[in-house]
């Protein structure tokens, strides 16, 4: 596991420099010219300038349309095609199997402790880029939000701090957002293995994510025990379930599941940017 997060993250670096600076060569190169895509159908729309016709003015009907502006550069395509298979044959192979198995042997309030105490767990990771966004008031939050589930949720099994109007709905910063706020772009899209969508920047991100995460720190000691291996497996069982729901809901009936996934990914992580 170590060996390979190491891997991983020299070929991230490697590859930054290049791939980081495809997105705004994409916008020089076409400034007018955008795609958008709505259950994996791809559409370009191209502006000429100056006031819009009237039938080019949003109407109402546009607000509610799903379609989304892609904004980002995917030169990588065929490869990431070719991982998306992969990842396809185990989330049906192997992760759906062991997802089942996980939901049908504990129930429901079981599984939502386990989930609880292990959010609960990741307050560095929280803690860290509140701070690093400047944002220090999320960053108090968080830590009230990890005291109060920590003692009066009994190790984060429960979330009490959900009932205090001020610690409630408190939105995630992981590193990936911190690298966006300080103005960094997407650079290229990504497809990991096991993982899934990505891009350069929140692919380095995930590194910093894990580095940050306490349920990671036993890998990184020299010559680790296999005990240390219990809770990064734990933490990928619990969050199972969830991240299969969530692509099931981003490819459902899509024409082209690689597309409709892409652009998911693209809408959620711009929507966590802004928050």
């Amino acid at each position: 596991m170590k060996t390979s997060s190491n891997t991983l993250a020299l070929l991230l670096l490697a590859i930054f420099p290049v791939l980081a600076s495809c997105n705004s060569i994409n916008k020089k190169s076409s400034p007018d010219v955008v795609t958008a895509n709505s259950g994996g159908k791809e559409k370009t729309k191209a502006t000429t300038g100056g006031n819009p016709k009237k039938s080019d003015q949003p109407s109402k009907s546009d607000d509610l349309d799903d379609y989304s502006v892609v904004e980002i550069s995917d030169p990588l395509e065929p490869l990431n095609r070719a991982t998306f298979r992969l990842n396809e044959g185990l989330y049906t192979a192997l992760f759906r199997p062991i997802s089942k198995g996980y939901e049908k042997v504990l129930p429901e309030t079981v599984r939502k402790g386990i989930n609880n105490a292990f959010e609960n767990v990741k307050f560095p990771v929280r803690f860290v880029n509140c701070t690093l966004q400047f944002n220090f008031k999320r960053a108090g939050q968080e830590t009230g939000k990890f005291v109060v589930n920590t003692i009066v949720g009994i190790g984060g099994l429960g979330r009490p701090s959900d009932k205090i109007a001020a610690l409630a709905n408190v939105p995630d910063s992981d590193t990936g957002q911190t690298f966006a706020k300080w103005g960094i772009g997407h650079g290229a899209y990504l497809v990991l293995p096991f993982i899934g969508p990505s891009s350069v920047r929140d692919g380095i991100g995930y590194l910093g994510d894990y580095a940050l995460n306490p349920v990671d720190w036993g890998m990184f000691w020299h010559n680790p025990p296999f005990w240390t291996n219990i809770p990064p497996a734990a933490n990928t069982l619990r969050a199972t379930p969830g991240e299969l729901k969530r692509y099931d809901t981003a490819t459902e009936d899509a024409v082209d599941s690689y597309i409709s996934l892409r652009s998911a990914y693209i809408q959620n992580r711009a929507e966590a940017a802004r928050k």
